[in-house]
């Protein structure tokens, strides 16, 4: 039996129950189970770079000690310690807005992107330049809400709002979802706007479960 685990690099419980709806259906019985895990030590909500950094080496530390587990995803858009996770377990790591924005992609030739906040769109634009995707990236626009504010009912409309604005605006023609927090939203999204929208804790769950049945 593999194992992926779903790490929630915050302390919001709410959004590890998200999650675990999610990615619980692509587990696999006999071969492959999905866990899902919240950083309890973490802040409520990855919010700032700051928030961002103070999980880093709690992330690698976590995935060191878990020889059991055949792939992680770290569940943050931000991708806070990738690279060094990679580094210090040696098991395939997966973050969400490495894994989103290529999934993303498969699906339509300019991505738009729907962030938390300002200064969640500052955060994540190196990491599209250093992939070498910013030509592809529509743009990012602002929920201005906090993490635990995402993930509710309530948050909907707003969201929605950003995502016209990304098609209508800014020549969108696929959508991605940039916080774990949003996960819930992705179908209604989808099924209201009648373009492709990706939710990046599927798609790298999904990538990672391509790595641990890989021969």
């Amino acid at each position: 039996m593999q194992t992926i685990l779903v790490l929630n690099p915050n302390a919001n419980t709410a959004v590890t129950a998200g999650l675990a709806e999610a990615v619980t259906p692509f587990a696999i019985p006999g071969r492959v189970e999905i866990a899902c895990e919240t950083m309890s030590d973490g802040p409520f909500g990855i919010e700032t770079r700051a928030d961002a950094e103070r999980v880093v080496l709690p992330l690698a530390a976590r995935m060191t000690a878990r020889a059991d587990v055949g792939a992680f995803v770290i569940a943050c858009y931000s991708d806070p310690g990738l690279a060094l996770c990679r580094e210090a377990t040696g098991k395939p790591v997966f973050g969400l807005q490495e894994s989103g924005l290529f999934a993303a992609l498969q699906r339509g030739d300019r991505v738009g992107v729907i962030a938390l906040s300002h200064g969640s769109i500052a955060r994540h634009l190196p990491q599209v330049r250093a992939l070498g995707l910013s030509t592809r990236l529509a743009g990012e626009r602002p929920l201005n809400l906090s993490v635990a504010e995402s993930e509710r009912a309530e948050a909907y409309p707003r969201i929605e709002a950003m995502a016209r604005a990304l098609l209508d605006q800014d020549g969108a023609d696929t959508l991605l979802l940039g916080c774990a927090g949003l996960v819930r939203h992705r179908r209604r999204l989808e099924t209201a706007l009648g373009v492709p929208v990706t939710d990046p804790v599927e798609a790298a769950t999904i990538q990672a479960l391509g790595a641990v049945l890989r021969p």
